[in-house]
């Protein structure tokens, strides 16, 4: 069966009623429904921007704050070294400090004797040296050489001699065997530049005779020379 369209309409114009909600009896009732309304809906709240709400805010001036220095952190109470312990170090200490003195002068006066005796046995050898060479001369007659090894009164005798009449002198003489010869040299004292030696000799001619006669020189020109010699 089809709807006629004027009651459609006349439906849709009429005012909707109230839509009514019943409850099973109780009790509590007084006989009669009571219609209960929804609650109604919270009024809208309106939330401005933040930044309108920070700026509307009234400001307070920030308050310098004074600089702060550094802070001196003072140091932890330790507990000092046990007594025992800092005594026995101090002798360690005082013990080497006393073998590393008595190392230091051992030292030094080794150096200082090594070096007095190297120079005074250099100097014996030299003036030992000297001996031999004039030994040598006088055997071989050479005059040159006894002229440059001598000093004082020996030397001017040695100069003032003529070159022939010393050859024909040392002839004879080497002929006759009538010089003498150092058979060894005994002992050598230096006191600065004065030496004085002592040697056995004995004649050419006569090599079982033997006699100790000493030599007197004396440092000059940078060399030993022989100032004085048995005749």
């Amino acid at each position: 069966m089809l709807a006629n369209p004027s009651d459609q309409s006349d439906a849709s114009s009429r005012p909707q009623q109230p839509e009514r909600r019943f409850t099973a009896p109780s009790s509590f009732d007084a006989g009669s429904t009571q219609q209960i309304d929804p609650p109604a809906d919270p009024a809208t709240e309106v939330i401005g921007p933040a930044g309108a709400a920070a700026a509307a805010a009234p400001t307070e001036p920030i308050r310098s704050q004074k600089p702060v220095g550094p802070q001196v952190i003072p140091p932890r109470n330790q507990p000092d070294p046990p007594e025992r312990e800092r005594r026995s170090w101090g002798w360690v200490i005082a013990v080497a400090l006393v073998i590393a003195a008595l190392a230091a002068v051992a030292i030094l006066g080794t150096v200082l004797l090594t070096r007095d005796s190297v120079g005074r046995a250099s100097q014996e050898d030299l003036v030992r040296q000297t001996i031999q060479t004039f030994d040598t001369a006088i055997q071989n007659g050479d005059l040159a050489i006894l002229r440059s090894i001598t000093c004082g009164s020996k030397r001017d005798s040695y100069v003032n001699y003529d070159e022939q009449a010393w050859a024909d002198t040392h002839r004879r003489v080497a002929a006759a065997k009538q010089y003498p010869v150092v058979a060894s040299i005994d002992e050598i004292v230096i006191n600065g530049d004065h030496a004085e030696a002592n040697v056995t000799s004995f004649m050419a001619y006569d090599p079982q005779v033997r006699s100790t006669r000493s030599f007197d020189l004396q440092f000059r020109d940078d060399q030993w020379k022989i100032c004085q010699a048995p005749g």
